[in-house]
């Protein structure tokens, strides 16, 4: 069995100390295998003087060449031919440009092993049935954004009753319907099902926040969980602090602080990061982070601000094994009061803000050289 398949398979979705040298050998496993059949990923390497062979310690994890998100934005890069990717997702393309990942089916099959354990600790998985609310886009063929994929997987946790979508297609566009949703928590309010919300929280906000400045106060069945994902996107100027948003559900809704969960990942990234109960983005052993100085581009000490640079060796078809984000980010080494021990992510800024964009254009410059524009 090889490194990628013990790691995803091991039990303890958060035992890092335990499987540390195994993390190691998958990502060097990973590396090879990509430097061998992706010729733009090659020359990256190769320009950067680096041997995937060389990979030996956790070090050498910091040395090895990351390649930006912004980059995906605008090239290609695959190492098995398209054909042999049953699934095939893009990121939302806020910023007009999105990027391409395709899973092939060993991905997949880690992929499932990660949700399996993860869902697990974090008591996602239920056969209890579930009303979904889905603030987010209801499926179409033409829609092949990872964040609506991700959003219909989430109501695998359990089994469906139904899924009302904030954003319906109608007449080839989506129309957005926080409308409907309100129903929709009035109407399950009065059943003995739970409901379980995904989707992006400004959606989420703006209609509990209509709902309090109607007077509305529910009481949503027991087990109810209110889960969010996605970033605030194009709406950073309304995010409020998260104690504002969860005091929000509880005065609306009726569902405690506990039973909020909040997802963070990306295309380029398809790693779940699952909130403890202190809401903090603990690393699961599938993935690290290496916060690096935006101007250097070197490592900075535990506890500092950087941009945030995220590894996986989960996939064989595109070579996303280290990928500089656009966000800004602190890695917490401090104990955290839920139990588990690995390093937890505070993500302090996203997209949009000019700074982050700076860096991230200093990022591709570090490819150009390796890979013509």
């Amino acid at each position: 069995m090889s490194s990628r398949y013990k790691l995803f398979r091991h039990p303890h979705p958060y035992a890092i100390d335990q499987t540390q040298p195994l993390f190691v050998r998958a990502i060097k496993e990973n590396a090879v295998f990509h430097y061998k059949n992706c010729p733009d990923y090659c020359r990256i390497l190769d320009e950067k003087a680096f041997d995937p062979q060389s990979i030996r310690t956790d070090q050498d994890l910091i040395r090895l060449p990351f390649i930006p998100t912004l980059y995906f934005k605008h090239h290609n890069l695959a190492s098995i031919p398209e054909n042999k990717m049953p699934i095939k997702a893009t990121s939302s393309g806020t910023s007009g440009k999105v990027s391409k990942i395709g899973l092939d089916w060993s991905s997949l099959y880690l992929g499932f092993w990660m949700v399996w354990h993860l869902g697990h600790y974090h008591h996602l998985w239920s056969l209890k049935p579930v009303h979904y609310l889905i603030f987010g886009y209801q499926p179409t063929k033409k829609n092949r954004t990872a964040i609506s994929k991700t959003a219909y997987g989430f109501t695998y946790f359990a089994p469906a009753l139904s899924r009302t979508y904030a954003l319906e297609w109608k007449n080839g566009s989506y129309q957005l319907n926080l409308e409907a949703m309100k129903k929709a928590f009035i109407k399950y309010e009065k059943g003995r099902f739970p409901i379980r919300t995904i989707g992006f929280p400004a959606y989420t906000y703006f209609l509990l926040k209509s709902m309090q400045e109607e007077g509305l106060h529910l009481h949503m069945p027991k087990g109810s969980k209110i889960t969010v994902g996605g970033g605030w996107k194009n709406f950073q100027h309304d995010q409020v602090d998260k104690t504002v948003f969860y005091a929000l559900v509880k005065d609306v809704l009726d569902i405690d602080e506990n039973h909020i969960i909040e997802f963070y990942g990306a295309v380029e990234h398809p790693i779940l990061y699952t909130t403890c109960q202190h809401h903090h983005f603990h690393i699961p052993i599938y993935s690290r982070v290496i916060i690096r100085h935006p101007d250097t581009f070197e490592e900075v000490p535990s506890g500092q601000i950087g941009l945030v640079n995220l590894l996986t060796p989960m996939l064989n078809s595109n070579p996303i094994l280290s990928v500089m984000t656009d966000d800004l980010g602190i890695l917490h080494q401090e104990p955290c009061a839920c139990g588990i021990k690995s390093p937890w992510l505070e993500i302090v800024n996203r997209v949009g803000i000019k700074d982050i964009i700076t860096c991230a254009v200093g990022a591709q410059e570090y490819l150009k050289k390796s890979v013509r524009l």
